[in-house]
């Protein structure tokens, strides 16, 4: 009999593309034997495991949610439309095109999986997907944070490690496909009668929008989702950037003559500060006030006793969980810049800025900079006179990693440069802590003004502080703690300055630049920060009296919220020739 002769039972002919040989990618099949004994049984039982695997690798892929927070058994029970479709496209082609679809189709279903790690990773810190178009350069931010963290020589075994997991979770889709095709084409019927069934029950399910997990249908296309969205993305991306452009240009302030500005806080030094990972949280979740509440309304009763008052209120912060300067570029300029890409846009432009407007009136405007230990461009189109960064600030005390610095020592450093001479001109600051950033290694206390000198005197007292990733080892509770103490340091810090320092001419502005990440500020906390405002000249707080905010260090639940865009024009207007008007 000719092999393509029927055979002798008369059923259905097999054609070379049902034909499936045990040589075929150097696999054994797992319905025949490829020889008697002990061998054979081992052989067929490792096909069969490797062909689970394959299945349980794709399905992962396909099935997985994006979002740690739906990361439960019960989300995996779903049907994902993509296999069904693919196992209705197989079982149509020919061999070759079947094959050249099973390899795309498994490299595409690799690079949607990394797509879809990067969203976990972006959501639980950002609290936001990650965006294929203007993210990248956070990746470098990132980095950035491993190597202060755990050094360089772990931040680059770290790099290595993730380029190889992610070029062989590629090659272990693509292989991974290729066995399931060929499974689909062997087992066609039994395939068929699946694809079927599980089609019927997949659009029942759709229609009934059955869901076993909030937000997850148990009628899957959450592979097909992803991709969708990442493309809306990315077309949205390449949108923006021309209509922002159009808002950097619109410039209220843009043409206001330099004798115009600031007439409000004329001869008054004044100190901007970003307080690192200040957040809305910090003051409402219960476990995080219950340390940093205290603080404030300690520092509220000291600075009253000093002479000083303060105002707060909130500020939706353009960023959530890191990005520090994407908040600080939306305070500035009084724009909304969420992402890379307007950053990018703003700081080629010549838009007015907060701190610009002091150098144009005139005030002698630094920066004080301690993450920044390189060169920083952006500081010209900031409008500063002079930048204080790490190695400018020459602190000699022990290495604190990302951290750079301990927020009093840069207020010590700050107060010797630019305000220690009895008559130094008129100075606007803006001051970056760090001691607030993650991971918290080493949290020091509030120290005596004249003992801080270089720094050394922190070598003692952070010789005794456990590792750089002790506190996240120990758990969310001890995570949470250490970051409201370091607030609680930071704010004690801004506090004892004041007292120390301050004088009828000093305004000391300070806010959180964003919410810490997810884990710490809670699942659904919003992007509100708190804001403050403090001075002994009555006239100053006297102004922004339209504005409703809340008397002292704490805003309440009740307090205003405005975007932090809008800041920059609000207070242009109320320290401008007519004042803020009343509202």
């Amino acid at each position: 009999m000719r092999k393509d002769d029927p055979p002798a039972d008369g059923g259905p002919a097999r054609t070379p593309e049902d034909a499936t040989p045990a040589d075929e990618a150097g696999e054994v099949r797992d319905d025949v034997t490829p020889g008697a004994g002990e061998r054979g049984a081992g052989r067929r039982a490792v096909a069969r495991v490797v062909t689970a695997l394959a299945a349980l690798l794709v399905f992962l892929a396909l099935v997985a949610p994006d979002d740690l927070g739906h990361l439960t058994p019960a989300a995996f029970v779903r049907i994902p439309v993509e296999a069904l479709v693919a196992v209705a496209v197989l079982l149509v082609l020919p061999a070759t095109p079947r094959r050249v679809v099973a390899i795309v189709g498994g490299a595409v279903l690799g690079l949607l999986t990394i797509l879809k790690i990067l969203d976990i990773g972006f959501v639980s810190v950002l609290a936001r997907p990650f965006d294929p178009v203007i993210d990248w350069p956070l990746l470098s931010a990132g980095l950035d944070f491993l190597r202060g963290s755990i050094g360089p020589i772990g931040t680059d075994a770290t790099v290595v490690g993730v380029v190889v997991l992610a070029v062989a979770l590629v090659a272990l889709m693509i292989m991974a496909a290729l066995r399931l095709t060929r499974l689909v084409v062997r087992r066609r019927i039994f395939a068929t009668r699946a694809a079927l069934v599980l089609g019927v029950v997949w659009i029942t399910c759709a229609l009934l929008g059955a869901q076993l997990v909030p937000g997850v249908p148990v009628a899957g296309t959450s592979a097909t989702t992803l991709a969708y969205d990442h493309a809306v993305q990315v077309r949205a991306g390449l949108l923006d950037q021309r209509a922002f452009e159009a808002q950097v240009a619109a410039d209220p302030f843009g043409d206001t003559p330099d004798d115009q500005l600031l007439t409000g806080l004329r001869g008054k030094d004044v100190i901007l500060t970003f307080v690192e990972s200040y957040g809305r949280s910090a003051v409402e979740n219960p476990d995080l006030a219950a340390v940093v509440d205290p603080v404030l309304d300690d520092g509220t009763r000291r600075l009253a006793a000093a002479g000083f008052a303060a105002k707060s209120a909130f500020l939706t912060s353009s960023t959530f969980g890191g990005s520090s300067w994407l908040a600080h570029a939306t305070f500035l300029s009084g724009l909304w810049v969420d992402n890379q890409q307007r950053y990018d846009t703003l700081v080629a432009s010549d838009r007015l800025t907060f701190t610009s407007a002091f150098h144009r009136a005139k005030w002698r405007t630094a920066a004080v900079a301690p993450g920044t230990t390189g060169a920083w461009p952006e500081a010209a189109f900031y409008g500063f006179d002079q930048v204080y960064d790490f190695p400018k600030l020459a602190y000699k005390g022990p290495d604190l990693g990302w951290a750079t610095v301990p927020d009093q020592y840069i207020l010590s450093a700050f107060q010797r440069a630019e305000r220690s001479a009895p008559n130094h001109s008129p100075v606007m600051a803006e001051i970056d802590t760090v001691s607030s950033h993650a991971p918290w290694p080493f949290i020091p206390p509030v120290l005596d003004w004249n003992s801080i000198g270089d720094g050394s005197v922190y070598t003692g007292l952070a010789a005794g502080a456990p590792p750089r990733d002790a506190v996240w080892a120990k758990g969310t509770p001890a995570v949470r703690d250490a970051y409201a103490r370091s607030i609680g340091y930071a704010i004690n810090s801004l506090v004892s300055y004041v007292e120390t320092y301050g004088d009828d001419n000093l305004v000391l502005v300070f806010l959180g630049d964003h919410q810490p990440l997810s884990l710490v500020s809670g699942e659904g906390a919003n992007h509100d920060v708190p804001i403050t405002i403090v001075a002994k000249d009555k006239n100053v707080l006297d102004r922004i009296s339209g504005w409703k905010w809340q008397d002292g260090l704490k805003p309440g639940p009740d307090a205003p919220v405005w975007r932090m865009d809008a800041f920059r024009d609000r207070f242009l207007t109320a320290f401008g020739p007519q004042g803020e008007p009343a509202r």
